[in-house]
């Protein structure tokens, strides 16, 4: 009678309140079954209906050490919560395993008419009428044969049957499309369904508040584990004919090595993981397609650095033994530093000439074009799937998490439906909340900002070192004498450090900000996620750029002059740059953060989970030669994670980051982000169908709180781009010399050159005028000298301006901020202009939208109409019927 009164009511309330089923001692759990030895089916024993869930548990009764009044406790609320899911119309069936008797395997079944109730009240749309309208935009002239080489085969993985659809209403089932009713849900459709009810079934009340959902099942321990199933292994086709081995193909068109040079099959992936998966690949995979075309400048932006190296007129100074062997520089570092030669920077002067020349200023003013190209165009094919995959009028009323849930105890009036409605918390404690959640957040950055500052005192501390420790002169033919300077030293294992370093907290901050966002207890999962996007993104973006920005924009900035340097906390000396400037140890920092970063992940999503799953594989082999069950091996395979895809958006949200906001010092970076995504694709797409257990399906309409961060790391790239130009580069120094500074009035050229330019932007400093903290050794193996060089734009002793910033410093300065104000203004332009010309859908992708809704509606009102003029033809034939039976008996 129980079940039966919350049958009646399961079409009129979202989740009925069963109460505790716990106190009733009126639990209905399900009969255990023996396995019927077929290892791909995906059904009850009865071979008719279909496993849409699994749970999994382990046994109290069988294990060898157990705490009877805990797995009492925890038995007694898995039965209850099981008795629950009977009365909310679910069918259960439990097996045992056939390797470890103590796992318990419960499938889940979600009968007709439970489908059609939760489909209403998830308002999912479903097929009205097969639609002719959606026909793909094919290849066209000379490229149907390229194209097709790429794409993937029909005749393996067949279009699907587009659809007219609608919200789903049982009191219209007649209107949709039934030709099958097992075939109407589709898999994915059916767990999704499924895991809804899971999610909010009660299974304990404690002074009033329920606990419920399977969430909090699995991380207490009452479960193990609960997914949906795989349809077929992934190397070999289902035994059953009626599966449709979507697995199968998915693996062997697209996660197979040698489908690395195609198209992805996105209608097969959305089908079967749902559109919140089928929706991040077909964004990888668009970024990846874009970043092919700024590759290829990049990589002749390099080559002509490259080429040009050559003609560097300031590097061949530096390197010649006349100029740069006869300029003795001032030490970087006070007491232990020596005076040095210009020319041991000789190999990385000629490496600077390859990025830092006028293909980088090309190449930074396309990146800004290219980016805001790749934004509007992505806004576009993201229209296109949103009518391909039918999410054009996704509904956004989100039902609450079963989190929140559980905490909404205070009762307050709605303003808008004068209704009582529950709350988690007042007004004042969600100012709490969120002013402690603020606070933590500002203080986890602050911690990372520390650590900046722990590297940036290694950097200063190793140098002297470096600088006391490595050799002085390049006449010797030991390659270290010409390539391990102190400043490249030093650049090389302060990046190493960083990286590690880098790696350990973001461990620390991802449990950091998980635990905020938690205590914050947002209302919906998309609030959830948005809210947790941010703090990471924050926390990642102080974290991995926080060196970049140093080393581009405050390293060598701040340094005074021999005379009186800077020091930081009144105890190290500030760093300098080569005489180049900084850029090439921007360039390393870069190089080795993106590397190390896409091998890190690398073994963290792709060895480690084949290294579990091998191991397990390996004991369950060589402990039994038992066939199997679907279900058995797909939980020995491993969980994808409560966040699913959220890492993987960050990794290439990051990645985008150092594409963009640096990519003026190092042009390679897209080459290496595209070679990257084009292996990224493939791994992801093979851990997904070979190592992870089958994700719950999500709808999504777009890339949620990733667009917004994209569209802010474009407008900010606009402006790291101009100023590391500016101000890390020596490009604006060199400009300054070639026009103003190499001819008269201020230079001795008759024509524009860059001769002499080495000479021009290095300094004199008197030895004497050293004071004592930071006075070097002037008996060096160099000889004794009275002056040394440094690099500022200063003038020289004995000048009545002695160490004051000369004339060519305040041109260099009024070049560098008129080149930031002009680039900016130039990019900005041309971005709003793009922004504006490119329509965020396309004409013909509104017009099918228009078109299919309008023709919806008219088949709903047509259908409306028939049932009508059907019924009202009834009513008048009843009517006339009963008034011929009251008139006939007066008329005889």
């Amino acid at each position: 009678m129980f079940c039966a009164a919350v049958l009646e009511n399961l079409g009129q309330t979202i989740i009925p309140d069963l109460g505790s089923l716990e106190s009733q001692h009126d639990f209905r759990t399900p009969e255990f079954e023996e396995f019927n030895g077929k290892s791909d089916s995906l059904f009850f024993n009865d071979g008719q209906r279909r496993i849409d869930f699994v749970l999994v548990y382990e046994d109290e009764s069988r294990k060898e050490t157990s705490k009877k009044g805990t797995n009492e406790k925890q038995r007694r609320k898995r039965q209850a919560y099981e008795s629950n899911l009977i009365c909310h119309g679910l069918q259960l069936e439990a097996t045992r395993s056939v390797l470890d008797d103590k796992l318990v395997f419960v499938k889940v079944h979600a009968p007709w008419e439970v489908l059609c109730t939760y489909a209403e009240i998830m308002h999912i749309k479903l097929p009205l009428k097969p639609n002719d309208l959606k026909n793909r935009s094919s290849a066209f002239g000379t490229l149907n044969w390229f194209t097709k080489v790429l794409s993937v085969d029909e005749s393996i993985i067949k279009p699907e049957q587009e659809f007219f659809t609608a919200p789903f209403e049982k009191n219209r089932m007649n209107d949709f499309y039934i030709v099958d009713r097992d075939a109407f849900f589709n898999p994915a459709t059916r767990s999704r369904i499924v895991y809804f009810i899971l999610s909010r079934v009660k299974y304990q009340l404690i002074n009033n508040v329920s606990k419920f959902g399977i969430n909090r099942l699995v991380n207490s321990g009452i479960y193990k584990a609960a997914f949906p199933l795989h349809d077929c292994k992934f190397r070999r086709q289902s035994e059953d004919p009626s599966c449709p081995n979507e697995r199968y193909l998915l693996y062997r068109e697209w996660a197979h090595p040698r489908s690395i040079y195609k198209k992805q099959p996105l209608d097969l992936i959305r089908k079967y993981y749902g559109e919140k998966i089928g929706i991040y690949f077909a964004w990888l995979g668009y970024y990846t397609q874009m970043l092919l075309l700024a590759a290829i400048v990049g990589v002749a932006c390099f080559l002509y650095g490259y080429l040009n190296q050559d003609n560097c007129t300031w590097s061949k100074e530096v390197c010649h033994p006349d100029i740069g062997g006869k300029i003795i520089m001032c030490p970087q570092c006070d007491r232990l530093c020596p005076f040095w030669k210009l020319n041991i920077t000789c190999e990385s002067s000629k490496k600077l000439c390859i990025f830092d020349s006028f293909g980088t200023l090309v190449f930074a003013v396309f990146m800004g074009v290219w980016v805001t190209l790749f934004l509007e165009f992505w806004k576009r094919r993201q229209a296109e799937l949103e009518y391909e995959w039918d999410t054009v009028e996704l509904q956004q009323e989100e039902q609450a998490r079963p989190e929140y849930e559980a905490r909404c105890t205070h009762v307050v009036i709605n303003e808008i439906t004068q209704e009582e409605e529950r709350i988690p918390f007042t007004a004042w404690g969600k100012c709490i909340r969120i002013t402690l959640c603020a606070s933590a957040v500002f203080f986890w950055i602050l911690l990372i900002i520390a650590s900046v500052i722990g590297i940036i005192v290694y950097r200063l501390s190793v140098f002297i070192v470096f600088s006391a420790k490595l050799p002085k002169n390049v006449n010797g033919t030991d390659p270290i004498q010409k390539y391990l300077t102190p400043q490249t030293a030093t650049s090389i294992t302060a990046s190493i450090i960083s990286f590690i370093i880098i790696m350990i907290l973001n461990t620390i901050y991802e449990k950091v900000a998980i635990m905020i966002t938690n205590f914050e207890l947002p209302r919906t999962q998309t609030d959830y996620e948005n809210s947790l996007t941010m703090k990471m993104f924050l926390f990642q973006f102080v974290n991995y750029y926080s060196s970049c920005f140093y080393i581009a924009f405050f390293k060598g900035k701040f340094v005074g002059y021999p005379g009186d340097p800077v020091y930081w906390l009144g105890k190290y000396r500030n760093e300098e740059c080569d005489p180049g400037g900084c850029l090439l140890e921007l360039t390393t920092q870069l190089t080795i953060i993106m590397g190390g970063k896409a091998i890190w992940n690398n073994i963290q999503e792709v060895l480690l989970p084949w290294i579990m799953n091998l191991i397990g594989r390996f004991h369950r082999v060589s402990g039994s030669e038992k066939i199997t069950p679907r279900w058995e091996q797909d939980y020995h395979l491993q969980p994808m994670g409560k966040l699913g895809l959220f890492y993987e958006y960050l990794e290439m949200i990051i990645q985008f980051g150092f594409v963009t906001l640096f990519v003026a010092s190092f042009p390679l970076a897209p080459l290496l982000a595209l070679v990257n995504n084009i292996l990224e694709i493939r791994v992801d797409a093979w851990k997904l169908t070979t190592q992870f257990r089958r994700l719950v399906p999500e709808k999504a309409q777009d890339i949620g709180a990733w667009q917004p961060i994209m569209q802010g790391i474009a407008i900010l790239a606009v402006v790291t781009n101009a100023m590391i130009i500016a101000f890390t580069s020596d490009m604006i120094p060199r400009l300054v010399y070639y026009w103003s500074f190499s001819v008269p009035p201020y230079g001795d050229h008759t024509s524009y050159t860059m001769e002499g330019y080495i000479n021009n932007t290095l300094s004199i400093f008197k030895v004497a005028d050293f004071k004592n903290k930071s006075k070097g050794n002037p008996y060096s193996e160099l000889g004794n000298h009275t002056t040394c060089r440094y690099r500022d734009f200063r003038y020289p002793p004995g000048h009545p301006q002695e160490y004051k910033h000369n004339i060519y410093y305040w041109h260099v300065i009024a070049a560098k901020l008129a080149f930031i104000i002009v680039m900016e203004h130039i990019i900005y332009s041309v971005k709003f202009f793009i922004s504006y010309a490119i329509p965020d859908v396309s004409k013909r992708t509104k017009s099918k939208i228009q078109r299919e809704k309008y023709l919806t509606q008219k088949l709903l009102h047509e259908n409306h109409l028939k049932d009508m003029t059907k019924n009202m033809g009834v009513i008048a034939e009843r009517m006339i019927e009963a008034v011929d039976n009251n008139l006939r008996p007066k008329l005889e």
